[in-house]
């Protein structure tokens, strides 16, 4: 029997195990949504249902001109139908449709309901309860003073802000790192902390020559305590594992705090960055409707007092755009810095 062996060739690549090998990938790709005809006509419907009410108790508003609320409600039914018909080659806008549109249909649909109370049946007193036609109407004819006034906001609340960021991000390192620093440290957090900055307006406006320096020491006051407690705590509960190894390594005290302990305490500073950001808008709000003679919060005042309570929504609507873009702005840099929790929490 000849036993001699005999060379086994290697099997040659086909297509059909290509094939195979590149099926896993494929199936990582996330799926294009269908959009469904109730997504797809839930804006226009909307929109149509909105301009058809808009024009049957346009009679009843006190506001003289209201053509900027249907040209409002036309550019959204045009732009929906625009899309509509986009979708088909956009792969990306179909996304977007398929996520943003029953928010934006639920955002018409509340403004019909707004409408219906006020204008409709004025089940609202006025002119306390102004129609959205009134308060857009508003907006646009004092577009200047607003615009001057959410810059001046703009000004106070990122130098508040940004000072007690700062203060707070070194204070809560010396004391969640050095123990003398925390021995002399946290009976100032625990006497001045609690306070609401808000009840330092008197004080303020006594040490202060300029109402505008004592806002923005009382925005960084409301910003200085949560950042200080939050960085502290995550200075302070730094696993002892990685500290270690980076003293076995010869790591020096500057390189075990700016290379080991504050990365570690990212996660709590962004959290105590929010927590300050959420106090600053309430601080920012407050601050300017007692001395301080531009801004959104003086406007609100202004307006209140000369019961032009659709320009007091206006401010309302300004300042809800404002805030939320400052807070989106914070979380895509949240984003950019803690990579690995990207997508947890989304705003």
């Amino acid at each position: 029997m000849n036993t001699a062996s005999v060379p086994v060739k290697d099997p040659v690549p086909t297509a059909v195990s290509a094939a195979k090998v590149a099926r896993p990938a494929d199936a990582v790709a996330p799926p294009t949504p269908k959009l469904g005809i109730r997504t797809l006509l839930a804006v226009p419907v909307m929109a149509t249902i909105g301009i058809a009410l808009h024009l049957a108790v346009r009679k009843n508003d006190p506001e003289p001109d209201t053509t900027s609320y249907l040209i409002l409600l036309g550019g959204v039914l045009g732009l929906s139908l625009l899309a509509g018909a986009g979708q088909i080659y956009s792969c990306g806008l179909r996304r977007w449709m398929a996520h943003m549109f029953p928010i934006i249909a639920g955002a018409i649909g509340l403004l019909c309901v707004w409408e219906i109370v006020t204008s409709g049946f004025r089940l609202l007193p006025l002119p306390y309860f102004p129609s959205p036609a009134s308060v857009l109407r508003n907006m646009i004819l004092d577009w200047e003073l607003l615009f001057d006034s959410t810059w001046h906001s703009l000004v106070l609340l990122l130098g508040g802000y940004l000072l007690g960021a700062v203060i707070g991000i070194i204070t809560g390192i010396c004391i969640g790192w050095f123990r003398q620093a925390r021995y002399w440290g946290m009976p100032v957090l625990k006497v001045i902390g609690p306070i609401p900055a808000t009840a330092w307006i008197p004080l303020a406006m006594v040490i202060s020559p300029r109402a505008m320096f004592s806002a923005v020491g009382l925005i960084a006051l409301a910003v200085w305590f949560p950042v200080t407690m939050l960085t502290m705590s995550g200075i302070a509960t730094t696993r002892a594992s990685y500290l270690d190894v980076a003293r076995t390594l010869g790591a020096k005290p500057g390189f075990l705090i700016f290379r080991v302990a504050i990365p570690a305490a990212m996660p709590n500073i962004f959290i105590g960055l929010f927590m300050g950001l959420g106090a600053s808008f309430l601080t920012l709000v407050v601050a300017e409707t007692v001395g301080v003679r531009s801004g959104l919060g003086w406007y609100l005042g202004w307006a209140q007092a000369w019961a032009e309570y659709a320009k007091v929504f206006a401010a309302l609507v300004i300042m809800a755009v404002f805030f939320s873009t400052i807070m989106t702005l914070l979380f895509k840099l949240r984003d950019r810095v803690l990579v690995w929790q990207k997508g947890i929490i989304k705003w």
